[in-house]
């Protein structure tokens, strides 16, 4: 992701904080879950979820240290997911790494997903919030709604742009909702506040979910650190295909078809060349840049400060990125 001096500068200190908290939870008398745990949270990523679930709480001028614990707790839900996604997905590599199911076995991912997840709800109900915990058992309700719903997609050629929307909402920016609002009531938020910022979220997930399909057609390999095609390849209908399907001539539409109901990276440079043929990345992009608009444009009602500055930030980055 591309540099953002205020974002990074305001938050350095409770990032090392949050990696801490993370540390300290993983503690576990069962060497495996540690291995496993300790490999798959090294590996770093973006840590945008807990940033924003950070950056929310600032915002409104909350810098307590319940907040360093939701924010590991928010990345600690993230990572489960990512080690049970890559066992569906059958993916062996992440972040440029092996993934930990192609290292430990799918049993093990699995299960220490679990441990990773129910770990996160012991964390989050340490503040003693009713509020906290209701919102982060109806996120992840919806998390695991959304990755059925995609599993249902696969393969699907007669998806729409709004049914893809409903399954990236569900299942990629759930979470920053969820981890802006989290944020939004340790800091004590009003109601309007706190629906700011979880529309702010609900904008910034989707946003970040389009450029990162966008990125499976467009990105470099070892960047992003996975496979480029790999959506292709497990037959996901992401939105550069479904504009393909809807907007391409007929040859490009029947290419793309035929790719996802056989789930086969074999015709991807053919169908890269598809996509940006009619301009279906483009497109893309700039459903994408509308979407971090309307995050921008959520924080109207929050006081000025440097943290509202790197959320509008943090917006506009998400979609500028290169991984």
């Amino acid at each position: 992701m591309s540099t953002a001096p205020l974002f990074r500068s305001l938050i350095t200190e409770d990032m090392q904080a949050v990696d801490r908290v993370i540390r300290e939870q993983l503690h576990s008398d069962v060497v495996l879950i540690r291995q496993v745990a300790e490999y798959i949270i090294s590996a770093g990523g973006k840590r945008m979820r807990p940033a924003v679930a950070l950056l929310a709480g600032k915002a409104l001028g909350y810098d307590g240290p319940h907040l360093h614990s939701l924010a590991a707790m928010i990345e600690f839900i993230h990572t489960s997911t990512l080690l049970h996604d890559d066992v569906v997905d059958e993916s062996d590599l992440r972040r440029g790494r092996d993934t930990a199911n192609a290292l430990f076995g799918n049993a093990a991912a699995v299960l220490v997903g679990d441990f990773l997840y129910t770990r996160a709800f012991q964390m989050m109900v340490a503040p003693q919030d009713m509020r906290i915990l209701q919102v982060m058992a109806d996120a992840t309700n919806v998390i695991a709604e959304g990755e059925v719903l995609q599993l249902l997609n696969i393969g699907n050629t007669d998806i729409n742009e709004a049914e893809y929307v409903q399954v990236i909402q569900y299942k990629t920016a759930k979470l920053f909702e969820a981890a802006c609002r989290v944020g939004a009531l340790i800091a004590g938020a009003n109601t309007e506040q706190e629906q700011a910022l979880a529309d702010y979220g609900m904008h910034l997930g989707t946003a970040f979910q389009i450029i990162d399909d966008v990125l499976d057609y467009s990105g470099d390999a070892e960047t992003i650190g996975k496979s480029l095609g790999d959506d292709l390849a497990e037959g996901k209908p992401t939105l550069p295909l479904i504009y393909t399907m809807r907007q391409g001539d007929e040859a490009s539409a029947q290419l793309v078809r035929h790719a996802l109901e056989h789930a086969s990276r074999e015709h991807f440079n053919a169908v890269l060349a598809a996509v940006q043929s009619c301009g279906a990345l483009d497109y893309a992009r700039g459903e994408a840049e509308a979407a971090a608009r309307r995050a921008v444009d959520a924080l109207t009602c929050l006081p000025d400060s440097p943290a509202k500055d790197a959320l509008a930030e943090l917006a506009l980055l998400s979609v500028q990125r290169a991984a």
